[in-house]
């Protein structure tokens, strides 16, 4: 029985180590085009998108991606033919201090 038990658990870490890095693969948006960004998101509702390097964030369409209590601010990240390429948004949470039009 602790034999089996423990071939169990060697498979599972196996599994999940070779299984570790596809999941963490991303597109990147220093890859794609201006263009191929918008559409990824477009296309998906709401997309994890590598930003450059380590790293990353998530982009949705609209608001109806987020959360009830979050809004939507404006998302701009670097592509291959353009620096500052809007994509979408990012769910952010509104502090206290915060007012009607500063995000």
């Amino acid at each position: 029985m602790r034999r089996v038990l423990v071939s169990l658990l060697l498979s599972w870490a196996v599994l999940a180590a070779g299984l570790s890095p596809a999941l963490a693969q991303r597109p990147s948006t220093t890859k794609l085009t201006c263009a191929q960004a918008r559409t990824v998101v477009a296309r998906q509702g709401a997309a994890v998108l590598g930003t450059g390097g380590p790293t990353f964030d998530r982009f949705v369409r609209d608001r109806s991606f987020c959360e009830a209590t979050e809004i939507g601010r404006r998302a701009f990240v670097p592509t291959r033919d353009n620096p500052g390429c809007f994509v979408g948004y990012t769910c952010y949470e509104p502090g206290p201090g915060d007012r009607f039009g500063d995000f």
